[in-house]
């Protein structure tokens, strides 16, 4: 598809109108949103009669909308570092879980029950898998598992 005069003459009298460039693409036919924007671009048209649509939007009132005053600092208090005191999160202990020496298996080598931990690069000679005993309805050993499978730290507070 060209760009014939009057085609652009159409282009700029519907853009002129407050079509939309979805609305003119349509109205052109074989052109596409983009290309109408690119066009309008090209060609400099910035300004735009009414909208076809006169719905104005109106502003969202939040009916429990919360204030919060700040003090403002004047003088050399405004320099004055503030420490925000973060409560304190509970430390749960780990665990005594021994790092396991793996078994070297092949993809071959592994079954249901072993561990399918991947160690190494693929891409290398020495890539194995770990080869444990895996938990119950797991893909991993015990060890594995706390590592793949780890608990979301709870949200701080700001």
């Amino acid at each position: 598809m060209s760009w014939t005069d009057e085609r652009v003459e159409l282009l700029k009298k519907l853009w002129q109108d407050g079509l939309s460039a979805s609305q003119i693409a349509a109205e052109l036919g074989g052109v596409t949103r983009n290309a109408v924007i690119g066009k309008v671009h090209r060609l400099g048209l910035s300004g735009r009669g009414q909208p076809t649509s006169s719905i104005k939007r109106q502003r969202r009132t939040h009916s429990t909308t919360v204030r919060r005053t700040r003090t403002v600092t004047v003088g050399n208090l405004a320099l004055k570092q503030t420490v925000d005191v973060l409560p304190e999160t509970e430390v749960q202990p780990r665990r005594n879980v021994v790092v396991p020496i793996p078994k070297k298996l092949s993809l071959l080598q592994l079954t249901e029950q072993t561990c399918k931990w991947p160690i190494g690069d693929p891409g290398h000679d020495d890539f194995h898998f770990c080869g444990h005993n895996s938990l119950d309805n797991l893909p991993y050993c015990e060890y594995h598992s706390g590592v793949a499978y780890q608990a979301p730290e709870p949200r701080r507070r700001r």
